[in-house]
């Protein structure tokens, strides 16, 4: 069938997630309202929200009976998440016990929300399309090339916080046609189309190595001097062709320096030539040489073109020393001899195909074409592929290689396009194991797709062999926990700290952020003025004719240049990599996700703790380091990370750095601000006898009733952070005036200082982060936001990790086994047509036959 309407099959598919959203009340009586939650509610809840009151436009005593008020879920979701982060009742009021508020949980969670504990609903779930960079991880592990989805893909939106989630991954004919151009562009790199060619070898930079050093690289800077050497051993005397793959790059901004490139083979010049900056440009030189048999030499050597630097290094009479120019011999392909009988089958060809060479006579290639086109596509489709698909796809080869010209591998490449383009293998779809009653509405999923599930939440790729082997045997399930354990232990689990910590704790905003490092430390206007000072004396001022003074102050102005530079893609990346490792040793050493919170040690190499003022750290390698006792860092609230991306590009921001901690780390969110809110800024204009500090100016906002009571939650939290600066340095005053970081929160814990904030948070609402991070990893693991349904799931696995002093293994095995992540709703939808909605695909996809 064509594109379109496996197009509109697949968007029915997706409505199956949306619909039966019922399921049946636990044991616990209706009755049980009037007789024990309503006295409960009266005593906490009647000043504020009961009597004629109704702060916040919550009523909780106008209902005519339990039915009636169990009927409204998302009001009693409101009142279940005030009532356990301590913000209802009010800090000044008093608070329900344990087993009261236990009481109104229970209530809420078996009458308002209809949950049976006995037999917990997974929730609804669309079909997730794979998103970018599982996209990207898939086809490089199925394919055995490195493919950069980034360069064809745009990002993706996000739901919820994170950007897989099915809801949020939306799919148009126009992203479709991407997809087509993305699979013929991936096969054609990755599948042979030839069954035997010359023999080749390749040298990559690693293979180059200095000749005064141990350094192993091709990649040479354009200011110094360097010679690298390799060797390639040939076996055969006879003509062969060198295919060279240059690079010539610099850094982003401009830089005039230049250079000349020789390029020997056998101490014979091949290549003289003089570079200069260049943005990423790359060209390919080819040589024939006629070699005997034995080793033979490659020589690249680089020598700077000298010339005299300006004073200003933003003019282009002289080279900046935070711009560069660099060449680098990519690949340096060997092939031959040509004349040759002994050929050899191209790169990748066994991982495609399973015979020295395809067979002759009609029958048998029809059999091998069957036999490679399953076997590959029972591994992009995740899971065993029906007779009539594979049917289809040998068809699709057919056509190809029965052409005069073709070979077998051009049909079974062009039918590798069809799999790569179609939706079973763009979309995780997703099988249940039939249930052995037939009216029930969901059961486990099937162990091919719980593999996926588990592959793409800690690898953000498809499944390894060992997995589906298992699922194959259908023993996943019964080794599940040495399979968690093995797949923590693999090196590709690092995608799930990149993806996931990157999205929750948004570390992958790090690199992207903007930030002026001289207006933020209060540099900006002597450095704007020694810079025109410079420029408008002279465009070339020459060091030999500069006084003293202008020594003195070029000096100053060349110190100021490196503290706009400071802030770095270096520091940047070890920034994002400080918060990263702090989780992968939690995660590695099964720690406390409470030291995430507060903590004695951290992750710096020499330019983070420079940044940080912490002595003792050399070198750029990042490494565990000890804090002082009294030290401020510790935990993810004083990590540059955090207070970066929560800054302004000028100043810090303690209404975001509240909100952050609120969102991420508390899981109380503040509603967004009303349009009508005033600017910060406007306050200002109060303070005519001096500049006013942020908490001044704060201080002032609240006064405005419609931002008081966001506020309240959010500006103590933020405040406690105002001693670090918008780069996440520590400062003691702002505007000549100290700071003063004290506070109480909503809930009623006072602080003096971040110290003491980290111990509250610590202390007094670890069970508050817990189920934060609990409702942040079940998110992106089952790819939809959380609703109500989810509070039973969710419950059970902050009781096991309150009950396992929080370790990140109870937290991890508790997700992979709720309900939400083994189960499936399977209750059929009703029938519903799409085809109207959906714009046809172009004349070009309709010419491609997709099984």
């Amino acid at each position: 069938m064509h594109i379109h309407v496996l197009f509109v099959r697949l968007m029915v598919v997706i409505s199956i997630g949306t619909i039966c959203e019922t399921c049946s009340a636990d044991s616990t009586s209706l009755d049980s309202y009037d007789r024990d939650i309503k006295p409960l509610l009266q005593k906490y809840c009647g000043d504020c929200h009961g009597g004629g009151s109704s702060d916040g436009n919550v009523t909780l005593d106008h209902f005519q009976s339990a039915e009636e008020a169990a009927a409204v879920p998302e009001l009693w979701w409101k009142v279940l998440k005030n009532l356990r982060s301590g913000v209802m009742p009010p800090a000044d009021s008093p608070r329900l016990e344990d087993s009261e508020l236990e009481q109104i949980a229970h209530w809420i969670k078996t009458q308002a929300f209809q949950i049976r504990t006995d037999h917990i609903d997974p929730g609804s779930l669309s079909v997730r399309r794979l998103n970018r960079s599982e996209y990207g991880n898939t086809v490089s592990d199925l394919m055995g090339i490195e493919f950069d989805a980034a360069l064809l893909f745009p990002p993706e939106d996000s739901g919820g916080g994170f950007d897989n989630l099915g809801d949020a991954l939306t799919f148009s004919p126009m992203l479709m046609e991407k997809y087509l151009q993305a699979a013929r562009a991936i096969v054609g790199e990755a599948v042979p189309t030839v069954c035997k060619v010359l023999p080749h070898q390749t040298l990559v930079g690693s293979d180059f190595q200095r000749e005064d050093s141990k350094t192993r690289s091709s990649r040479l800077d354009g200011k110094k001097s360097a010679t690298v050497e390799a060797t390639a051993s040939i076996d055969e005397p006879g003509d062969y062709t060198v295919a060279c793959r240059f690079k010539v790059d610099g850094s982003f901004e401009f830089d005039p320096a230049r250079y000349t490139v020789l390029f020997r083979i056998d101490g014979q010049e091949r290549l003289s030539q003089e570079f200069g900056w260049g943005d990423d440009q790359y060209f390919t030189q080819t040589y024939d040489e006629n070699w005997s048999a034995g080793e033979h030499a490659f020589e690249l050597s680089l020598e700077p073109v000298v010339a005299k630097a300006a004073s200003d290094g933003d003019d282009q009479g002289g080279s900046r020393e935070d711009t560069s120019v660099h060449f680098e011999l990519v690949s340096l392909r060997i092939e031959g001899p040509t004349d040759t009988k002994r050929l050899v089958h191209p790169d990748r060809y066994e991982r495609f195909f399973t015979r020295d060479e395809p067979p002759l006579e009609n029958a048998q290639r029809e059999a091998y074409a069957t036999e490679v086109l399953r076997r590959f596509t029972n591994r992009a489709y995740r899971g065993p592929v029906d007779d009539s698909t594979i049917d289809r796809l040998v068809k699709i080869a057919q056509e190809t290689y029965r052409q005069p010209e073709a070979t077998f591998e051009q049909g079974i490449a062009r039918a590798m396009v069809a799999v790569l383009a179609s939706p079973r293998f763009l979309f995780r779809l997703e099988n249940v194991v039939p249930p052995e009653d037939p009216d029930a509405t969901f059961g486990l999923v099937d162990e091919y797709s719980l593999a996926s599930r588990l592959s793409y939440l800690l690898w953000s790729t498809m499944p390894d062999d060992e997995l589906f082997r298992l699922a194959e045997g259908g023993m996943l399930r019964a080794h599940l926990a040495q399979q968690i354990d093995r797949m923590m232990s693999d090196d590709r689990s690092r995608q799930f700290v990149r993806n996931f910590v990157g999205q929750w704790l948004r570390t992958r905003d790090v690199t992207q952020i903007v930030i002026d490092p001289l207006v933020v430390l209060g540099y900006e206007e002597e450095f704007q003025s020694l810079r025109e000072n410079f420029r408008s004396r002279s465009r070339r001022l020459r060091e030999e004719e500069m006084s003293e003074d202008d020594r003195q102050l070029f000096a100053r102005y060349r110190e100021l240049r490196s503290i706009q530079d400071r802030f770095d893609s270096d520091l940047r990346t070890a920034i994002r990599r400080e918060t990263e490792m702090c989780f992968e040793h939690i995660v590695s050493e099964d720690r406390s996700l409470l030291e995430l919170l507060d903590s004695d040690y951290t992750f710096l190499n020499e330019k983070l703790a420079e940044h940080y003022d912490i002595p003792g750290v050399d070198g750029s390698e990042m490494r565990r380091v000890e804090l002082a006792k009294d030290s401020v860092r510790g935990g993810v609230v004083t990590q540059a990370s955090m207070l970066v991306i929560t800054s302004n590009p000028t100043r810090t921001s303690p209404v975001k750095r509240g909100l952050f901690i609120l969102d991420n780390l508390l899981g109380t969110p503040a509603p967004p601000a009303p349009g009508s809110v005033p600017e910060l800024e406007d306050s200002a204009s109060r303070f005519g006898d001096h500049e006013p500090t942020l908490r001044e100016l704060l201080a002032a906002h609240r006064e405005n009733a419609l931002c008081a009571s966001c506020h309240a939650r959010m500006d103590p939290l933020g405040l406690a952070l105002e001693n670090f600066n918008a780069l996440g340095m520590w400062r003691d005053s702002e505007h000549g005036q100290a700071i003063d970081p004290s506070g109480s929160l909503i809930t009623g814990e006072e602080f003096q200082d971040v110290r003491e904030l980290k111990r509250v948070l610590k202390d007094q609402h670890a069970a508050d982060f817990y189920r934060c991070v609990t409702q942040k990893m079940l998110t992106y693991a089952i790819g939809r936001s959380l609703d109500f349904r989810d509070e039973e799931t969710i419950d059970r696995i902050v009781q096991r990790l309150e009950s396992q002093d929080g370790r990140f293994s109870s937290l991890l095995q508790g997700v992979i086994e709720s309900a939400p992540f083994q189960k499936l709703r399977i209750k059929a939808p009703e029938t519903v047509d799409l085809s109207s909605k959906i714009t046809p695909p172009s004349t070009e996809l309709a010419k491609v036959t997709q099984p």
